[in-house]
């Protein structure tokens, strides 16, 4: 199974910056460790300007380039603007293409990277730059690789930047199941919303998003997806809010896998937010996400 990863472009970040970039480094290098043949690590290409504007303003764009967000929109991001932090992030879309294209022909592929669902078409927001997932169902479509795209947002946090550019896009469908109380303030509403309580557990998470993938399934009427498997919904989170253990998480995984193989639906898997004290939770969780994916990926080519 292909797997594509960009954490050698690392971010210049002040000391004592809460987001945990090293999961991605320490994620690939457990995913290297344990490969035995089994995965295809891939620098991916970095998304154009072209791939972008599919999603994104070009004033933005522009800014973001050229190092014109304000101090105000850098806070409102949550990190500093460095040549460094537009490479990665052009990296990250890549990644998302990538595996996108890659899911085609083996069923599934990931991106050790993407799930930047709070970038909106004109700003960024919450740790987000540009939105990975809803430019690569837009180049997925732009290359007629695809006509309809099914984004199943599985961050604690609702994907209101995917929710708000691809609002009214009847080539994209966005369901995503979240914390009601948690991050961002206004949700925009997309396609299928699926609010939980704080403290809600494995039984009340699982049965809500097994509910809400037989809805998408029906009404997507998808030719793949892109799957947002984040790590924040853990009862360990510190942003989480929730109390979803780690064999929840990795029940949900295969619920949203099955759901993709009964459909016959190709899968990119992207990491989404994980902000656990403790830096090996959260890779324990992703590298879940990415090892499950590999038996759907066999199935498929077998």
């Amino acid at each position: 199974m292909k797997v594509f990863y960009c954490d050698h472009f690392a971010l210049p970040l002040p000391p004592g910056h809460r987001f945990p970039m090293q999961k991605y480094r320490l994620l690939r290098e457990r995913i290297e460790a344990r490969n035995q043949g089994r995965y295809q690590l891939l620098e991916p290409p970095a998304a154009s300007d072209a791939d972008i504007l599919l999603a994104h303003d070009s004033g933005y764009l522009q800014r973001v380039i050229n190092g014109g967000l304000g101090a105000r929109e850098q806070r409102v991001l949550g990190f500093p603007w460095s040549r460094e932090l537009v490479e990665r992030s052009r990296r990250s879309c890549g990644a998302t293409i990538a595996a996108c294209r890659a899911a085609l022909d083996e069923g599934a592929a990931a991106s050790l990277a993407g799930g930047t669902h709070h970038a909106l078409r004109d700003q960024a927001q919450g740790f987000c730059v540009f939105n990975d997932s809803a430019i690569a169902a837009r180049v997925m479509q732009r290359d007629r690789l695809a006509r309809h795209t099914l984004i199943v947002d599985c961050d604690v946090h609702q994907g209101n930047g995917t929710a708000s550019i691809l609002r009214d896009d009847p080539a994209s469908f966005t369901f995503s199941i979240h914390g009601a109380g948690n991050f961002p303030g206004r949700k925009e509403p997309g396609d299928l919303d699926v609010a939980l309580p704080d403290g809600a557990t494995d039984e009340a998470y699982l049965a809500a998003l097994e509910r809400g993938l037989r809805q998408a399934a029906v009404r997507a009427r998808a030719d793949h997806v892109i799957y947002i498997a984040g790590a924040d919904p853990f009862e360990g989170d510190r942003l989480g809010r929730l109390r979803v253990s780690k064999q929840g998480l990795a029940a949900r995984d295969e619920l949203v896998y099955d759901c993709c193989q009964r459909h016959g639906l190709p899968v990119a898997v992207v990491m989404g937010g994980g902000y656990a004290p403790e830096v090996h939770d959260i890779v324990d969780i992703h590298y879940e996400s990415v090892a499950r994916a590999l038996r759907l990926a066999r199935e498929c080519s077998g």
